[in-house]
């Protein structure tokens, strides 16, 4: 009598599509603590004005687009651009092409500009 080799796959993948629905609904339930926890490690975004570090925000945000030294890739290069610190804090606010609006928080807008700036 010969066993059907496939049995074992099913099992496995009815197991693990089981686990992760069960880590999700975990997951889902828990997102408030979750939240506070990764802001008490220091991972929340809403820092106060004087507390905002631009270079850490643009290596979570930025450097996919425009490249781990800032000098373009899918999004402009970002060293020596030729706009002023307000026409880069309009492109932040509002985006403008492929890039999203919104990604700096509106109280951080001009460290932001400033560091862009600051990359020449």
């Amino acid at each position: 009598m010969q066993k059907n080799p496939i049995i074992p796959f099913i099992l496995i993948m009815a197991f693990g599509i089981g686990l992760i629905f069960f880590l999700s609904v975990d997951g889902v339930n828990n997102k408030e603590e979750m939240a506070t926890e990764h802001a008490a490690e220091g991972g929340g975004e809403e820092a106060a004005a004087g507390n905002f570090d631009p270079e850490a925000l643009a290596q979570g945000k930025c450097i996919g687009c425009h490249g781990n030294s800032y000098e373009g890739g899918v999004g402009p290069k970002l060293v020596g651009t030729a706009l002023s610190e307000e026409e880069i804090k309009e492109v932040l606010a509002n985006g403008k092409g492929a890039m999203p609006p919104g990604l700096v928080p509106e109280e951080n807008l001009d460290a932001m500009a400033a560091w862009v700036k600051s990359l020449e």
